[in-house]
C-alpha cells in the first residue's frame, strides 16, 4: 500500500470511526448539556481554524484568490441550498419575525422527516462532502489531510452526541438501535466519499484540487456557523461553548504553526 494512499485510509477510518463513537458514549451515559456545548463548541473552534489557517491558504497557494473565493462561495451555496430543499424551502430561528409565516408554511408542507431524521440524515449527506473534502486534502498535501482530517473526527464526535442526545430526549423505544443505525450511517459516508475523493480526484490540476478546497471549506464552513455554533450557544453554561470555541480555535493555531 503506498504510504500516501495508506494515510489517506488511516485518516478516513478514523473519521468514519469517530461517529460511532460518539454515538456509543451518547447510549452509555446522556450527554449534559454542559458537556454538549463544550464538545460542540471545541469542535466549531477547530473547524473555523482549519479553514482559516489550512484550507484556505493551501487553496489560494495551489490555486489562486479569485478560485478560492468562487469554490468557497460554491461550496457555502451548495449547502445553503441542501438546508433549503431539507426544510422544504423556509426555516427561521424562533426570534425572527417571518417565524409565523414559516410555522405556517410547515403546516401546508412538513419538513421531510422529524427532528431526528432532517438531523441526522443532514448530516449524512454532508459528511459525503466532508470525506470528499479529506480526499481532495490528501491529494494536496499529506500534511493537509491529516489537519482536516483531525478537525471533522473532532466534528463527528460532538454530532453524535447531539443525536444521541435528540434521541434519547425522544424517549421512543430502541433508542440504543437509532442512535448506532444513525451514526454508523454517518461513518461510512464519510469513510466511503473520503476514499472516493482521493482515487478520483488525485490527478486532477492543482489549480482544480485547491478550488474543490476552498469549496470544501465554503460548506464546512456553513455547518459551522449555522449548526455548531448556535448549537453550542443553546446548552452553554458560564460561556462554556465560547471558552470551549476558543480552546478549539488555538489548538488548530498551534498545530498548524507545528506540523
Amino acid at each position: 500500500m503506498p504510504p500516501d494512499f495508506a494515510a489517506l485510509f488511516g485518516i478516513a477510518a478514523a473519521g468514519g470511526l469517530a461517529s460511532p463513537i460518539g454515538g456509543a458514549i451518547a447510549v452509555w451515559k446522556r450527554p449534559t448539556t454542559l458537556l454538549l456545548s463544550i464538545a460542540v463548541g471545541f469542535a466549531a473552534g477547530v473547524l473555523l481554524a482549519t479553514f482559516a489557517f489550512e484550507m484556505l491558504p493551501k487553496a489560494v497557494a495551489t490555486a489562486s484568490l479569485a478560485l478560492a473565493v468562487a469554490g468557497f462561495a460554491l461550496g457555502f451555496a451548495l449547502l445553503y441550498f441542501l438546508d433549503l430543499f431539507v426544510h422544504r424551502g423556509a426555516s427561521a430561528g424562533p426570534d425572527a419575525e417571518q417565524r409565523s409565516w414559516v410555522v405556517c408554511r410547515r403546516r401546508q408542507r412538513q419538513a421531510r422527516g422529524d427532528e431526528v431524521t432532517v438531523l441526522a440524515g443532514g448530516t449524512s449527506a454532508e459528511e459525503l462532502i466532508e470525506g470528499i473534502v479529506i480526499g481532495v486534502s490528501a491529494a494536496t498535501a499529506p500534511s493537509l489531510g491529516f489537519m482536516v482530517g483531525l478537525a471533522i473526527v473532532i466534528d463527528n464526535v460532538s454530532e453524535s452526541l447531539s443525536i444521541g442526545e435528540l434521541i434519547r430526549k425522544d424517549e421512543k423505544p430502541g433508542a440504543a438501535w437509532r442512535i448506532f443505525k444513525w451514526t454508523g450511517l454517518i461513518g461510512i459516508a464519510l469513510f466511503g466519499s473520503a476514499l472516493a475523493g482521493w482515487f478520483l480526484l488525485k490527478g486532477l490540476s492543482p489549480e482544480i484540487l485547491g478550488f474543490l478546497l476552498a469549496a470544501g471549506a465554503g460548506g464546512m464552513f456553513y455547518l459551522t456557523v449555522t449548526d455548531l455554533v448556535p448549537q453550542a450557544q443553546r446548552h452553554h453554561f458560564d460561556q462554556s461553548a465560547g471558552v470551549a470555541t476558543a480552546a478549539g480555535f488555538l489548538t488548530i493555531f498551534a498545530l498548524s504553526n507545528l506540523v
